[in-house]
């Protein structure tokens, strides 16, 4: 049962107050950096933070009275859970949602303060699927699936009407992939009108479950693995959208976790915007290739469920990225002055002390010497290639860290 353009036709003049029209942002940033034209999607400014409350609410708006009386059951890690959790609050009808043990505790507060009876069981999507599904079994209620659903791939593909009402003449579009429903949405959108539109899918080269499928022609199922875009993290794409990213896509690409960072962090400094790892995926991919050169493109910034914790990584490692994080493990001469000559270098190089640790009573360490451990924030990469430079002149042991 695929949906059809009339479909999300239909899904977009049923939005109601909702489901935002979410702003295209063009980035001087980022265009500079990629050599197109770069105009971003904020999906992450979404009601509930991320593009899937549009499918989830529209797929309740589908639900009869009876079905609405047996309420409705979802599997998630995160961003379906809180649309589905809002949209069925929004409806007054009893929501059940199974999350990973894995998932984010900020996303498994969020989902219960938005009224969900919270389960959680399993390592990952597949696991908690399976429960959800048994529970629908059990109660009769109604299985709201993630991407695998003619209503919520309708619901989804509201975004490539937007995006063609405010771009017609755009080039590119660049979408991320894990289960293929927002993929799917917005090629039947798009596609329509504009068939000469370039769709390109972007997803994380841990989970590539629809690139795999569509090089043998069958959904395909891939290897259990981590990754810190657990929006994308699924191992078996939708079979429905499967079958029309296989008739319509222009490509797909992967990106890894690095990449990922990388986005996040630009996103943080030069932006000023907080996207999570999956939300950043199609914007990670423009800037690492570069891949359409003075076009006009759209990156689709599907969600900003950010966790906190993450997010303290995210700068460290999109700093070191970026050459601009140094840490230096040193044995160093235990007598008084000798790490004042270190620090003339890092001042020389305008670096900044994030942390140190110094360390002269470890069974490691020899009598008479100490070591010291120093994280520094540099200018950039030559500048942190100069203060290394620096400390071999020095005479120092010494080996980097990061």
């Amino acid at each position: 049962m695929k949906p059809t353009y009339d479909d999300i036709i239909k899904a977009a003049e049923s939005r109601g107050d909702d489901v935002r029209v979410t702003p295209l942002v063009y980035s001087a940033t980022f265009s500079r950096m990629s050599g197109s034209q770069v105009y971003l999607k904020s999906e992450f400014q979404q009601k509930t933070g991320s593009f899937k409350i549009r499918g989830a609410q529209y797929k309740i708006q589908t639900l009869t009275k009876d079905e609405k009386a047996k309420g409705v059951v979802a599997a998630s890690a995160g961003n379906h859970a809180q649309g589905v959790a809002y949209a069925s609050q929004k409806a007054g009808i009893h929501c059940t949602i199974v999350m990973p043990k894995t998932a984010s505790p900020a996303k498994i507060s969020a989902t219960r303060e938005y009224g969900a009876n919270v389960i959680l069981c399993g390592s990952n999507y597949e696991e908690a699927s399976r429960r959800a599904q048994e529970i629908a079994d059990g109660t009769g209620a109604t299985t709201i699936h993630a991407f695998d659903d003619p209503h919520i791939i309708a619901g989804q593909g509201v975004i490539g009407l937007e995006i063609m009402a405010e771009m017609p003449d755009v080039d590119e579009v660049y979408v991320p992939i894990g289960g293929g429903g927002l993929a799917a949405g917005v090629l039947l959108a798009i596609k329509q009108e504009s068939p000469k539109t370039r769709i390109v899918g972007v997803q994380t080269s841990l989970f590539p479950a629809m690139h795999k499928s569509l090089a043998k022609g069958i959904v395909t199922k891939v290897g259990k693995r981590a990754s810190i875009a657990d929006g994308m993290a699924v191992r078996v794409p939708g079979s429905i959208p499967f079958s029309i990213i296989r008739e319509m896509i222009d490509d797909i690409v992967l990106v890894d976790d690095t990449d990922l960072v990388k986005a996040m962090f630009l996103l943080l400094e030069r932006s000023k915007l907080l996207v999570e790892p999956a939300g950043a995926a199609a914007l990670a991919y423009v800037i690492k290739k570069c891949p359409a050169p003075n076009k006009k493109i759209v990156c689709i910034m599907g969600g900003g469920n950010v966790d906190m914790y993450l997010l303290g990584q995210i700068v460290d490692r999109g700093l070191a990225t970026m050459g601009r994080l140094l840490k230096v493990s040193m044995i160093l001469p235990d007598r008084p002055g000798i790490f004042k000559d270190i620090m003339d270098e890092i001042a020389a190089a305008n670096a900044n002390l994030v942390e140190m640790v110094h360390d002269r009573l470890s069974s490691a360490i020899d009598v008479g010497t100490v070591s010291v451990t120093v994280s520094l924030e540099t200018e950039g990469r030559s500048s942190t290639e100069a203060l290394i430079q620096a400390l071999r002149t020095k005479n120092i042991k010494f080996h980097i860290l990061t």
